[in-house]
């Protein structure tokens, strides 16, 4: 199977789908997410198993062998908000509305890609599991079992930024997603090898986060958490998300 089949379908569903996009009374999004970048990696890279480590992630990560048996392959990508919903989210003090129906209707879309590149795979002969839609995903100390940032890291699609942020080709405003396949898909390239390789410590995420999260010394995903518990979540539910911190802009700016 060749990646670019995959992102062929992919294109076709953003353009299509009834789900990348809002169309409610008073309120309408006309696109959702851009096109998406995709990427893949060897199942065994050992990066994978580095995750492992307590300073990454913890022992609870499962390697794309232990998602599914003979592993070959792990296909991640990357869509972009478009550009409504980033810069709706850049001028508003609080969390733009664009970015709260993006965060949770958007996740819908990105669930329904997740499982259209499982299929495909299984048209194709092949075997698939998306981990984040898999009855064994779960979280454990804020950390799940399955990190869709760092496959995208392992993958080549970007480096972390001082926000924990994966700044990509496109920025890093969007969501991310993974299937692991026993299908062999050649790997693509990863051009780096630092892992804040693409962040210039400009601060701009500091300034942009209302938590207070955020230092030069990185973030602390606690008290990102709370902040979301005790004030997004009662102001806005059952939508919740910031995104100040993604949408900066200086990160979609840094890449060579």
């Amino acid at each position: 199977m060749e990646i670019e089949d995959l992102k062929e379908q992919m294109d076709r569903l953003v353009d299509e789908s009834l789900l990348n996009r809002v169309n409610e009374k008073d309120f309408s999004i006309e696109r959702i997410f851009n096109y998406p970048l995709l990427k893949a990696a060897e199942a065994s890279d050992p990066l994978f198993d580095k995750l492992k480590d307590s300073t990454v992630i913890g022992e609870h990560h499962l390697a794309p062998s232990e998602w599914l048996n003979g592993a070959k392959s792990v296909v991640s990508y990357f869509l972009p908000f478009s550009r409504e919903i980033r810069e709706a989210n850049r001028v508003e003090e609080w969390p733009a509305k664009e970015w709260l129906y993006g965060r949770i209707e958007g996740e819908e879309f990105n669930k329904l890609l997740r499982q259209a590149l499982v299929d495909s795979v299984e048209e194709a002969g092949g075997k698939a599991v998306a981990p984040s839609l898999d009855s064994r995903f779960k979280r454990t100390d804020l950390r799940s079992n399955w990190s869709e940032r760092h496959a995208a890291y392992i993958a080549g699609l970007g480096t972390f930024s001082l926000s924990k942020s994966l700044i990509t080709e496109n920025g890093c405003a969007g969501r991310y997603g993974s299937i692991v396949t026993d299908l062999l898909i050649k790997s693509s390239s990863r051009p780096y090898s630092g892992i804040e390789e693409y962040c210039n410590r400009c601060g701009q995420c500091i300034e942009r986060c209302p938590a207070g999260a955020i230092t030069g010394e990185g973030k602390d995903v606690q008290i990102c958490s709370d902040y979301l518990s005790n004030v997004i979540i009662p102001r806005y539910r059952p939508r919740h998300g910031c995104g100040k911190c993604q949408t900066a802009v200086a990160c979609e700016k840094v890449i060579p």
